[in-house]
């Protein structure tokens, strides 16, 4: 019986047409792709530790620190402040937020990818596997990048929010206004997403 299936297993592989096989090979053209997404990756971990690195000098009284601090937070055309403040600290930790959360994103992008669109990686077993790896999807994927962006949208209107004497009514209003197309975009993407499992789930069941 094992070499009957193992024979039937063989003549399985060898029907597939050399075009499909050749088209189904091109999916690992993304694979540079997903690793410059990684040399990305390596990019915002270097700045995150170089804010940070200012901030904390910038506490204790490093000049060139609060200098970069300082240069970093200001709005061009904005007064410039002269020391740190607790407006100065709350706009980099927010800086650092948005740098993590990107982070987040890059790895639900690079993960999630490969895992969909490129090849298994097999990690069923693994202690460590994320929880959402396990039911990933082109579904799941779309959902869960829509609420990442939405995160980040989140910390750049609270950051701009902060320092609403230095913007206009016209730049307020724009940024949240993306903000809200963000929120109904991903509200949208959550809904045809779900009336596509149930309409799914009922043509099984008709099967």
């Amino acid at each position: 019986m094992k070499s009957i299936s193992h024979t039937d297993e063989s003549a399985s592989k060898k029907r597939i047409h050399p075009l499909a096989n050749f088209i189904f090979m091109t999916r690992w053209l993304q694979l540079p792709l997903y690793l410059g997404l990684i040399l990305a990756q390596c990019v915002y971990v270097f700045h995150f530790w170089v804010e940070l690195s200012d901030l904390i000098g910038a506490i204790f009284g490093n000049a060139e620190s609060l200098k970069h601090i300082l240069d970093v937070v200001t709005i061009p055309g904005a007064q410039r402040a002269e020391k740190l403040t607790e407006t100065t600290i709350m706009l980099v930790v927010l800086g650092l937020i948005d740098v993590v959360m990107i982070s987040n994103l890059l790895i639900m992008v690079i993960v999630g990818g490969y895992e969909t669109f490129v090849s298994r990686m097999n990690l069923e077993s693994h202690p460590d596997q994320p929880e959402w790896l396990s039911h990933v999807n082109a579904s799941v994927l779309k959902v869960k990048l829509a609420t990442a962006i939405i995160g980040i949208s989140s910390i750049h209107l609270l950051k701009t929010f902060i320092n609403a004497s230095s913007y206009d009514a016209k730049t307020l209003y724009a940024q949240t206004g993306i903000h809200i197309v963000f929120l109904i975009s991903a509200l949208a993407i959550a809904y045809a997403d779900r009336i596509m499992a149930e309409t799914n789930s009922l043509n099984q069941a008709a099967h």
